[in-house]
């Protein structure tokens, strides 16, 4: 079924037509599950489809086809990306309210770690390339204890290629990152 096709099926949808419905439903569906993929680990997408195909069905009376086709569908995937991100937002809300470490011996709070965000982040390291990795690798190790040219003399660079090889593991980094869904608090700077 073609975008246009699906598209003349709005009007019928928006009268209550659930057959009409149902035939959006076999072509459109497909597209919207597929743009959940990225959020598979982390939340329950059947819920959030589930959840999506409701809201569609809700507000089709006020969606109108336009140039770009697949009007219903494209609306489907921006609800799907939008509840996924709420969904997510929301079970690491829960787990940190779970995981809340009591406060120690001292009466300082100890600091709070995500264990999906430590599981990303070891994850998206493991694909770092393999010079990116080693620089990344010798400065954690390090812990700011060494200057970098010592470092890099360690690894048998040049100090200039230390430095790119860390700038590319941290875009790397940043970018595995972003696409796992993780959101940063401030807008990073270009590096």
């Amino acid at each position: 079924m073609t975008a246009e096709a699906r598209d003349a099926l709005l009007p019928d949808i928006a009268a209550g037509d659930v057959q009409a419905f149902a035939s959006w439903l076999a072509h459109g569906e497909p597209r919207i599950r597929l743009s959940l993929k990225r959020f598979a680990r982390f939340v329950d997408t059947e819920a959030v489809l589930q959840e999506t195909l409701l809201r569609l069905w809700q507000v089709a009376p006020r969606v109108r086809a336009d140039a770009r086709g697949d009007s219903l569908a494209r609306l489907g995937v921006q609800i799907a990306h939008n509840l996924a991100i709420d969904h997510l937002r929301r079970s690491r809300r829960l787990e940190r309210a779970q995981l809340q470490e009591p406060t120690t011996d001292d009466g300082e709070e100890p600091a709070f770690t995500d264990p999906l965000l430590r599981t990303v982040i070891h994850e998206c390291v493991g694909k770092l390339p393999k010079q990116p990795a080693s620089v990344l690798r010798c400065r954690m190790e390090s812990g700011g204890t060494q200057p970098d040219e010592a470092l890099a003399e360690r690894l048998g660079m040049q100090l200039n290629t230390f430095l790119k090889n860390f700038g590319r593991a941290r875009q790397f980094l940043l970018e595995c990152l972003e696409r796992a869904g993780v959101e940063f608090d401030s807008p990073r700077r270009p590096i």
